[in-house]
């Protein structure tokens, strides 16, 4: 399962209104709303260099956050929205969710590769290519799977890897509801060739030659 939470600081937000959002822009807080969780909603400011960092970091939507709000019970959360600025695409509202431990989610998780040493098809030089390097799983907030293991062992030149056969953690399913392709691997690109080339060859000398007349005329 999934190692510690991660931290996400703020604090209470003591203002509303638009006044005390622009007030806090000019402080270099961002302003944000936590709602949910049977409570009412709580008004917050984000320290801006702090939420660019964890922004920049990526899946910042499908994160767990342990939010920390000086006064207040620590809670967790999950941002669903991320307001920007229309011109310099920079974060002006965040949108967070109260979440109980079980409280159900969908979150995008990395798969993970294993057995590379025991997939003939890469021993003999082929190439993985990964279709979906994450999947998003529903799952329980308390619960949240550090990734998805998918194994190659045993897997060849052509072979494709789907959904059915990767490890999901206990609890887990897919939010899209078929059997989708999470990899393959493929010839190299100059066994690829090759087998074109020859495709080629094959295909001239099935061709019948062209029957000349002694005049030069083809028959």
């Amino acid at each position: 399962m999934a190692g510690e939470t991660p931290d996400i600081i703020a604090y209470e937000r003591t203002g509303t209104g638009k006044g005390a959002a622009r007030q806090a822009r000019r402080d270099n807080l961002v302003p944000g709303i936590v709602y949910g969780g049977e409570k009412d909603p709580l008004p917050i400011n984000l320290p801006y260099n702090a939420l660019i960092k964890k922004l920049k970091a990526g899946r910042f939507l499908a994160t767990l956050f342990n939010l920390k709000v000086e006064g207040q019970e620590d809670v967790r959360v999950i941002c669903r929205s991320v307001q920007r600025d229309v011109v310099k695409d920079l974060p002006t509202h965040v949108d967070f969710m109260r979440l109980r431990r079980n409280s159900r989610v969908s979150l995008y998780i990395p798969v993970e590769v294993v057995d590379e040493d025991k997939a003939p098809g890469l021993k003999a030089g082929g190439v993985l290519t990964m279709v979906r390097s994450e999947v998003e799983l529903r799952c329980t907030a308390g619960d949240i799977p550090e990734k998805i293991v998918m194994s190659v062992a045993g897997k060849e030149i052509g072979d494709t890897i789907h959904i059915s056969e990767a490890e999901l953690p206990e609890g887990t399913r897919p939010t899209i509801d078929r059997d989708f392709v999470l990899a393959n691997i493929s010839a190299p690109s100059g066994l690829a060739s090759q087998s074109a080339d020859d495709e080629e060859e094959v295909a001239a000398d099935e061709v019948p030659a062209t029957e000349v007349d002694e005049d030069g005329a083809e028959s």
